[in-house]
């Protein structure tokens, strides 16, 4: 198989995103599985049902042929995560502001109905 060959089994969207072809599962996912979790390609096919194990192999292939510009790919797609996650916690979108209020609402609720049923019952005599 040759390195022509193997770019056939991706769609290059940008520099940062490489997914399989009709599909929308990144190269990053099959790649965190296998170097990150240390997975076999047999595994990473049984996780992910929608892609074929010959899919798994050519991401792999295309990795292990190009490992200093995957290896980039994968640390910017880290590093992008963290700085993703971080910004949601500093600034919530919000609908996540939204369900923390409710939670809170839902919580001074039963915290009142608790309460209200622990409270002493005056019967008048």
């Amino acid at each position: 198989m040759s390195t022509a060959q193997i770019t056939d089994y991706f769609n290059f969207l940008t520099p940062g995103d490489i997914r399989l072809k009709d599909s929308r599962i990144g190269i990053e996912t099959i790649l965190y599985e296998y170097i990150d979790r240390g997975r076999t390609p047999e595994e990473i096919a049984q996780l992910y049902t929608s892609l074929t194990l010959e899919q798994v192999y050519a991401t792999i292939l295309y990795y292990l042929q190009n490992k200093e510009v995957v290896s980039a790919y994968m640390k910017n797609w880290i590093e992008h995560g963290h700085t993703m996650r971080e910004e949601q916690r500093l600034n919530p979108p919000p609908v996540s502001k939204k369900l923390q209020q409710l939670r809170a609402e839902r919580k001074a609720k039963k915290i009142a109905n608790v309460s209200a049923t622990l409270q002493p019952r005056h019967h008048p005599s």
